[in-house]
């Protein structure tokens, strides 16, 4: 299977540049967030080579078509121009996988091809992108212009090649704020900016606000009325290309006077862990109207200063790892295998745990024994190392996975019926509830019954959900009665060849995912669909089972034990999976929290 990369180009128009001299006025007009114009990427496009043959001619537009600079005027080149003027570019923009040119006809003067090749995604004006499986196939017509072969007739929108793309364009992570206003929500974005514009152009997508899919359910600190005061500047305030080198960032706002301080941290919070995600070094120095957004900050704010926000940073694993062992609870720890107190430890007929993030509760599902009809699985919930009771019963029920804060476990009972088994801290009580999933399997290219996994976000934002063997990632709606919906699916990991049987967050924005089969068993995927990478399967051996994952420590159980991967570099050549001493066995699983 050829691992499509998926990487592309947004055509986000209405950005303008903040230039100017360094030092910022008492007095300029305020720039809207969201309004930073696109700059062209190089000094200009290079034009087409001269006496070109048509059929490598068509190649080298597809490439032209990398570049979205001036409404892609590098592509316009290629055209007539009268062609190049009727042509909409915008219409739509689809990235392929190895495009083929196809001759239909060709005479002394003019000349008919077919474009065909595989689609792997579509890219938006804002920069998000959808992964696609399909094929696409465009007919374009040529003709001789002075001697010169140029593109007279074509489908309007944009076909990128996905290697041409792999060059250009990069990805980058905008940061929203949860409905619990306590971590930020990653909203993944392709651009082709160069590294002096690439500050302006962030903090203007930011202000532009959330992808659609998850506006509803986040917040956006630098919405309007917020604008940007004059240019933005090194931290220093001295002359240079803010976010090219050493030397940090100083913007000033404007419209953010009535935050409060818990605001103020999460504003910042926003801007520095996305110009810090894009390699846009510290120190941040955030002004108000002038002033510090924050006194305590004033000299600029780190990107420590705000890691608590992170869905990602490092340590979120306190509980450490657990796994399941002849359907017994136990933890691994320095000193070897241990078994906790309670029902999870003294149990033998387990088959799948979720451990809060704080380790403080289990739900775990148990084989009831009972013969058909009777149900042949119950969920059961407890304190760690404490009693258990059950909840829910079903003929099946998928591998619990539990909510951030700790307050509900979600599942899925029978394959088609999602719930919440909410518990109550102060009395220990847990009460069952529906999620309406009816958004979610409403439409074309939505999942199918049966659901045989759901992973919650760290985020609450976001599940991501195994569908028929198909990977999704869904849209947690809390609704104004209370009640939550799963809606807005969107297909991941798309075009694999086998089926997807476990998945797990990696980090906010990316899964891990294990399918049937011997071929790259084990593959991550961006949660929008790009980027789909296949893992080393250096020391596994298929068929793999189960995957749990965290930021810092990824394990999978194969068929003979579970297995941690080791170095964290995913580009390392050195990369393979480490057995974990003490659990060894076809039935063992790994558990971590979430």
């Amino acid at each position: 299977m050829t691992m499509a990369r998926g990487v592309f180009a947004a055509a986000l128009a209405g950005l303008l540049i903040l230039t100017g001299c360094a030092s910022l006025p008492e007095s300029s007009a305020p720039q809207a967030l969201g309004t930073i114009n696109r700059a062209p990427t190089s000094v200009g496009p290079q034009p087409p080579v001269p006496g070109r043959d048509p059929d490598l001619l068509v190649g080298d537009f597809l490439t032209a078509s990398a570049d979205p600079a001036n409404r892609h005027a590098a592509a316009r080149q290629y055209l007539t121009s009268e062609t190049a003027a009727e042509w909409n570019a915008e219409a739509s923009i689809t990235i392929v996988e190895r495009p083929d040119t196809l001759r239909e006809s060709r005479s002394s003067d003019t000349a008919s091809y077919v474009v065909r090749s595989r689609k792997v995604g579509e890219l938006y004006a804002d920069g998000t992108y959808r992964a696609v499986d399909g094929t696409l196939e465009n007919k374009i017509e040529m003709s001789k212009v002075d001697g010169e072969w140029r593109i007279t007739d074509l489908p309007d929108g944009v076909v990128m090649d996905v290697n041409s793309f792999d060059k250009s364009y990069h990805r980058y992570v905008l940061n929203y704020i949860d409905p619990g206003s306590s971590v930020l929500v990653p909203d993944p974005r392709w651009i082709s900016s160069s590294r002096a514009e690439l500050t302006g152009r962030l903090i203007g997508l930011l202000g532009a606000g959330p992808e659609a899919t998850i506006a509803p359910v986040v917040r956006n600190l630098l919405a309007a009325p917020v604008t940007v005061n004059g240019p933005i500047v090194k931290a220093s305030n001295e002359p240079g290309e803010a976010g090219v080198g050493i030397g940090g960032v100083r913007i000033d706002f404007a419209g953010v006077g009535n935050l409060g301080q818990r605001e103020r941290e999460l504003f910042a919070a926003q801007v520095v862990l996305t110009l810090a995600g894009a390699d846009i070094l510290g120190p941040y120095v955030l002004l108000a109207d002038g002033k510090p957004l924050d006194e305590r900050f004033a000299n600029g704010w780190a990107v420590a200063d705000v890691d608590q926000f992170s869905a990602s940073a490092p340590g979120q694993n306190r509980v450490g790892l657990h796994a399941l062992r002849d359907g017994t609870l136990v933890q691994v720890t320095p000193d070897g295998i241990v078994t906790p107190s309670g029902s999870f430890g003294e149990a033998t007929n387990l088959q799948s745990v979720g451990i809060s993030a704080d380790g403080q509760f289990v739900a775990a599902v148990a084989d009831t024994g009972r013969p058909e009809p009777e149900p042949g699985r119950t969920l059961l919930i407890g304190n760690y190392g404490a009693k258990a009771f059950a909840v829910a019963e079903g003929a099946s029920i998928a591998r619990p996975s539990w909510t951030a804060d700790g307050g509900a476990a979600w599942t899925v009972l029978d394959g088609e019926r999602v719930i919440r088994a909410v518990t109550d801290r102060a009395t220990g009580n847990v009460s069952v509830e529906d999620v309406d999933i009816s958004g979610l399997l409403a439409g074309t290219g939505t999942p199918r019954m049966p659901i045989g996994e759901i992973a919650v976000s760290r985020t609450g934002v976001r599940a991501a959900v195994i569908a028929d063997g198909k990977v999704y990632v869904a849209v947690i709606e809390r609704r104004p009665d209370g009640k939550y919906a799963l809606t807005s699916p969107v297909p991941v990991a798309v075009g694999l060849s086998s089926r997807a049987v476990s998945l797990s967050w990696v980090t906010g924005d990316t899964l891990m995912v294990a399918r049937e089969g011997n071929v790259d068993p084990v593959l991550t995927v961006s949660i929008d669909g790009s980027q789909l990478t296949a893992v080393t399967p250096q020391n596994l051996t298929p068929p793999v089972r189960v995957v749990t994952a965290a930021p810092a420590t990824q394990y999978v159980a194969d068929s003979r034990a579970v297995l941690q991967l080791q170095t964290a570099d995913p580009s390392g050549n050195d990369r393979f999976w480490r057995e974990v001493p003490g659990l060894t066995g076809d039935s063992v699983v790994p558990v971590l929290p979430g």
